[in-house]
């Protein structure tokens, strides 16, 4: 048996890099998988990837920025899919190459809260009534160690992924009592951003892989994926309000 046999996941962001690599985890312990994306091709890989694995899952495209997108996709996963167990806010954005605090404009800086702070709260508030008719829940929220270490040039993405740690630690505390987990992971991993961030800057790129204990890049399914499953699986049925640095040990402040 998987340790998520039975259950329904929705994963935001799950076109690619960290939210596939959940995706094909949670579904190799017997998860259904909802995956939505701003690209739809991606999501449609991503589900088909899990379909020749043996598992089952829908495709939805969506910007999770926007509430009715959210709203939409997880009613398409659960209906599709048989109900909902397990969220992932996964989705993010940050301009690439990064701004300094002050070359950015409210236009950019509002979309990066949109993209990772907003879309995290618009699909927990659309997912919790759900998971209070299952009885259970959990969700895993996503932040990054340039809010915990205070990254130059990510000035916005710090503000919203440490937005994202505030708000998981208050619905720990409001949710709990419904049997509802929250848990917040900090990757390093191989993302499409981490591959742009080698292409544009080799020297700092492998600079900040000496830096790591485990000198090496965590991949995005073997790594972070099965931490997720931890997460969303009954081992973790005490674990609620943390943060998993999942990071080979790069970060610097707890």
């Amino acid at each position: 048996m998987g340790r998520l046999d039975g259950r329904v996941a929705f994963i935001t962001g799950g076109g690619r890099g960290v939210g596939r690599g959940i995706a094909l985890a949670m579904a190799e312990e017997g998860a259904r998988v909802g995956v939505i994306d701003i690209d739809a091709d991606t999501a449609k890989e991503t589900a088909t990837l899990v379909e020749e694995a043996g598992g089952e899952a829908i495709a939805i495209q969506g910007d999770v920025a926007v509430r009715a997108d959210c709203e939409r996709g997880i009613n398409e996963a659960v209906a599709a899919l048989g109900g909902l167990d397990i969220l992932v806010n996964n989705a993010a954005w940050t301009p690439t190459p990064g701004l300094m605090l002050m070359d950015f404009d409210d236009e950019t800086f509002g979309r990066v809260l949109s993209t990772n702070l907003w879309a995290t709260f618009f699909c927990m508030q659309i997912a919790q009534p759900h998971f209070v008719e299952r009885g259970r829940g959990a969700i895993i929220n996503f932040a990054s160690g340039s809010g915990t270490i205070g990254n130059e040039a990510q000035g916005a993405y710090a503000a919203a992924k440490e937005g994202v740690r505030g708000l998981s630690r208050t619905a720990a505390r409001e949710w709990g009592p419904l049997g509802i987990r929250v848990n917040i992971v900090c990757p390093f991993a191989n993302s499409p951003g981490m591959i742009d961030w080698a292409a544009l800057d080799p020297e700092g790129h492998e600079a900040a892989i000496q830096q790591i204990p485990l000198r090496r890049v965590g991949d995005c399914q073997d790594d972070v994926g099965r931490v997720c499953v931890f997460l969303a699986s009954d081992e973790a049925d005490y674990v609620t309000g943390q943060t998993m640095w999942v990071d080979g040990g790069s970060g610097s402040v707890r």
